[in-house]
This record gives structure tokens, sequence and C-alpha cells, in this order.
């Protein structure tokens, strides 16, 4: 199973120059959040699968104009062929905003989500808009990261743990990729492909 990955930059290898043969065999597409509707939509129409989405600190917009024949996968297990995605998106609090959270209010949503993910029987997949906490985030705390996703990767050891936020563009040395015991890390910036 292949699946596409995207987030924060819409990628012009995508949307400006779509050539559905470099597609043909994605699975599944899922956007970190930060990306516009119409991109996501767009997704969606061309390459026929799942879109789903978490949203990312400059979504708002979605609660107005969410992307058409997309799923968002926030606060929720999503089961695709066996494979169990959690969705958490936003980033940490640094302004007014929708879906910014402090500390406390994501372990709040992580713990009203104990009996969905006690039913799933764990995660293979976490994917969020923001990094975890020392792993992949910033000093700022615009890209701060959140320390109960470590909990959650410590307690449920997916595959994967994918999120967007921080941009490969903004000339830190922040890593691709990096791993967390068994959990593979990805920055899932403009677009990304993991095998499974």
């Amino acid at each position: 199973m292949k699946i596409l990955f995207v987030a924060d930059e819409e990628s012009k290898m995508i949307w400006d120059y779509f050539n559905k043969e470099d597609y043909k065999d994605i699975d599944l597409v899922v956007s970190c959040g930060d990306l516009k509707p119409e991109y996501l939509s767009f997704l969606a129409t061309m390459i026929p699968v799942p879109v789903l989405y978490v949203r990312g600190n400059h979504d708002d917009r979605y609660e107005k104009q969410p992307p058409e024949g997309c799923i968002c996968i926030e606060d929720r297990v999503y089961n695709f062929n066996g494979i169990r995605i959690l969705g958490l998106g936003g980033s940490y609090r640094y302004k007014k905003g929708d879906n910014q959270y402090t500390e406390r209010e994501m372990k709040r949503r992580v713990r009203k989500l104990g009996l969905k993910l006690k039913f799933s029987r764990g995660i293979d997949i976490l994917v969020t808009h923001a990094p975890a906490a020392g792993l992949h985030d910033g000093e700022d705390l615009c890209h701060k990261g959140f320390a109960v996703f470590h909990r959650l990767i410590e307690t449920y050891h997916p595959r994967y743990f994918v999120h967007g936020h921080v941009h490969m563009n903004y000339g830190r040395q922040f890593p691709r990729e990096d791993k967390i015991g068994d959990t593979q890390v990805i920055n899932a910036y403009e677009r990304y492909i993991i095998e499974i």
C-alpha cells in the first residue's frame, strides 16, 4: 500500500504539472494541514482514492469551506484496509485561532480518545499537524511541539508518526525523517510517499 502525505505548501509537481501516471499506484492521500481546501479537492478529483485530512493552524477557513470530497479525521481513528490512522490537527497556541491548543488542551483531546483507541486496539499511523516536543519542532512558540505526542507513541507504538507545520524551506537544519523506538517520524512538508 502506498500513501501520499501532503502538508503546508501546495506542490507544483502535483498542482501545476499533474501527471496521472505518477499517482496510479497511490492507495490513499493524507493531508497534515495548512493547505488550501481547493488543493485537497483537486487531489480528491484527480487521484481516485480517499483523501483524509487534519487541520493546520492556518485552516480556520475549513469551517466555512471544507475540502470537497475529503474526509476529516480529527480526533478519530480511521481504518483504511486494516491500517488504523489517528488524526490530531492544530498547532501550539501562539495567538487567537480555532486550530491552536495549549499542551493541556491537546492532552484533553488525547484523553477523550481513550475508548476509541482501546476499541481500535491501537494505531498504525499517527497523523498530526504539529510535531512532537523536542523532535522536529522549533524553539519559537508557534513551532513548538506537543509533549503528549510522545506519550501516544510510547503507549501505542505506531509504525509511523507523520506531521507537518515545520517547513523544510525555513533554512533550519530540520531532519525530514527520524525515529522514536520503532516509530518512523516523518515531516510531510509539501509531499512524501510511504509504502506499507
